[in-house]
Parts: C-alpha cells; sequence; structure tokens
C-alpha cells in the first residue's frame, strides 16, 4: 500500500476525532476529550506529513 494512501487514511481518520474531541472539550459533560482531541490531531498531523512526504518524493 502506498505512503500516500496510508497518510490520506490517517487524516480522513484524524480529522473527525479532533472535531470531536474539540466539541467535547466545548461542550458541558464528561468524557475523554482531552484523550480523543490529542489522539485526533496526532492522526491528522501524521497522515498530512505523510502524504506530503510521498508528494515531494
Amino acid at each position: 500500500m502506498p505512503e500516500r494512501t496510508i497518510g490520506k487514511a490517517l487524516a480522513a481518520v484524524g480529522a473527525p476525532l479532533a472535531l470531536a474531541g474539540l466539541a467535547m472539550q466545548v461542550l458541558p459533560g464528561r468524557g475523554s476529550s482531552v484523550l480523543v482531541l490529542v489522539l485526533g490531531l496526532a492522526l491528522l498531523m501524521t497522515g498530512v506529513v505523510m502524504s506530503a512526504a510521498a508528494a515531494r518524493s
């Protein structure tokens, strides 16, 4: 599987997770909002970097 495809998949999973974590952080209530936000941002950034690196090479 090409690196660019993996990067796109990671970014596609990370973006909704980051938005869900952000929504859980802003809206009242309990939950693991920080964990979801950090995980989503990590996946999103990893996917973007992998896609950009694959596009440059």
